[in-house]
């Protein structure tokens, strides 16, 4: 089969890998010819052309920048997405023929490029959801509920769910809350697919110690860790009071790295504040990023508490994939916490909540030794549960049919 994925989530780096690199190389592994088509934002000043990365070719298509930017650029870049990406598979694929196109949300306005192969090649088609926009952003009061800007993107999204042949879900809570707020989709074409990757070797190498000396992180210190986007989705006015409520102790320590609009916010808080036991680190090579989680006691999540749509975030699996318990600091609809129960690998507390925040941590203190225990727990319920595998056969059986 030939299989084209359609996303904005592929990186340019050969060292770098995602879900997303995962599932093409299962493909790949699988016999079948995988293309990928993505966003190369402006910043990068590259044109649209075809590459290889890890041996599957890759459009990268020039855009606006879709990322780490404002609001008004973010808008105008998504909005032109559509047209960009038909314009460059019009001109580099001109002969290649798909029988199943993949691709992934966010945005949700690649439905013109997903009529293209209906409509020329009668490709199958199939949604990977890993968010629910527009209301998410209403949600966090980024677009106004009935705003025009929402009724325009309510209208991409009903029309990206119409013109798909199925859709998966990360999670059981996403898969309902999808049916329950969309009475007209046909809820045969809708499944549980959840975030997979493939597990990395595990390799038991002694560094915590140089790690930890590296960031003048204090050996006897229980080390919590946050990697990933630092943006209005994860309610950051609440992380940055959660941690302020250990500020100075000697026996926690918080390392921060990533990215993103409130990236600032943080910054200006350690700067203002001081704090000896909480630091960032913006945006670093994965595999330096890696060393810093196998150095942590436990990875912690975090979403705004305003979220109705159950999230899953795709840190969940890398922190699972380094044998790490989870601290998942979120909303109350998403059934992460359900997940991480089932996983018998970390601890939930309700976002907002600053008195549960500080009974958990002092609970996480209390069971340091048991951590690697859960740390075991999650990588044992990754390769069960979430390996990359799983999309693939999940997406295959289909075809299997």
């Amino acid at each position: 089969m030939n299989i084209l994925l359609v996303t904005l989530a592929y990186p340019e780096s050969e060292t770098q890998t995602n879900l997303y690199t995962d599932l093409m190389s299962e493909f790949k592994k699988n016999g079948h010819d995988v293309t990928v088509v993505c966003q190369r934002e402006k910043r990068s000043n590259k044109p649209t052309e075809l590459v290889s990365h890890r041996s599957i070719p890759v459009l990268r298509v020039r855009t606006g920048n879709v990322t780490k930017t404002n609001m008004i650029e973010k808008g105008i870049s998504t909005l032109r997405l559509e047209n960009q990406f038909i314009k460059a598979i019009k001109s580099q694929l001109t002969n290649k023929r798909f029988d199943l196109v993949l691709y992934s949300t966010p945005p949700i306005t690649f439905e013109k490029v997903i009529k293209y192969f209906k409509k020329t090649q009668y490709s199958t088609t199939y949604l990977l959801l890993k968010d629910i926009f527009p209301q998410n952003a209403v949600d966090i009061s980024i677009i106004k509920e009935n705003s025009i800007i929402h009724k325009y993107f309510k209208k991409k999204e009903k029309a990206l769910y119409r013109i798909s042949d199925f859709i998966g879900c990360m999670s059981e809570g996403n898969k309902n809350y999808l049916i329950e707020h969309n009475p007209e989709i046909d809820v045969n074409k809708i499944e549980v697919n959840p975030n997979t990757i493939i597990p990395t070797e595990i390799k038991n190498e002694e560094r915590e110690g140089t790690v930890r000396k590296l960031y003048r992180i204090p050996d006897e210190a229980l080390l919590f860790i946050y990697g990933g986007n630092l943006g209005k989705p994860q309610g950051i006015d609440f992380l940055i009071k959660s941690l302020d409520q250990y500020k100075n102790q000697k026996d926690v320590y918080f390392l921060i790295v990533g990215s993103g609009t409130d990236f600032n916010k943080i910054q200006q808080y350690i700067a203002l504040n001081n704090p000896t036991n909480i630091s960032l680190e913006t945006y670093m090579p994965k595999a330096q990023y890696n060393e810093l989680v196998k150095a942590a006691d436990i990875g912690m999540i975090y979403l705004d508490e305003r979220f109705t749509i159950p999230n899953i975030p795709s840190r969940l699996t890398a922190y699972m994939n380094s044998s790490k318990p989870v601290l998942a600091v979120t909303d109350m609809n998403t059934d992460l916490k359900e997940i991480i129960k089932d996983a018998k690998c970390g601890y939930f507390s309700p976002a907002g909540n600053l008195e549960l925040f500080k009974k958990t941590v002092e609970t996480i203190k209390d069971e340091r030794n048991l951590l690697h225990i859960l740390g075991n727990n999650g990588r044992e319920y990754l390769e069960e549960h979430f390996h990359v595998s799983k999309t693939y056969e999940i997406i295959m059986k289909h075809f299997d049919r």
